[in-house]
């Protein structure tokens, strides 16, 4: 696992620890990052810059556009997937979270 594979990797398990859910995703470099044990979907991100371009501003329009232009995969159970996205907008993450995600995002 390269470096920013695996800072994006305890991030993702910052950011989606509160929800309580299963999550499973495969970053650009293959490995993976599971929060709460297997999920019924795994959700690929292409590329590093995918990934900060969503985590930057994660909107369901940006997650949506992505899969449709394939930066994106959902393997898997997708309803599962757009539950935990249903859950994740109504839930803001910590200052200390966002502060590290941004810190994250910015770096080279």
């Amino acid at each position: 696992m390269d470096a920013a594979a695996r800072r994006a990797g305890v991030l993702l398990a910052r950011v989606f620890e509160p929800t309580g859910l299963p999550v499973t995703f495969r970053l650009w470099d293959g490995s993976s990052v599971h929060v709460h044990g297997e999920a019924p979907f795994v959700l690929t991100f292409r590329s590093r810059k995918v990934f900060r371009r969503l985590l930057l501003r994660p909107t369901p329009l940006r997650f949506g556009e992505a899969f449709i232009d394939g930066d994106i995969d959902i393997d898997g159970d997708i309803f599962a997937a757009m539950e935990i996205g249903q859950r994740l907008e109504s839930t803001r993450p910590s200052l200390g979270v966002r502060m590290a995600a941004l810190l994250e995002l910015v770096r080279p």
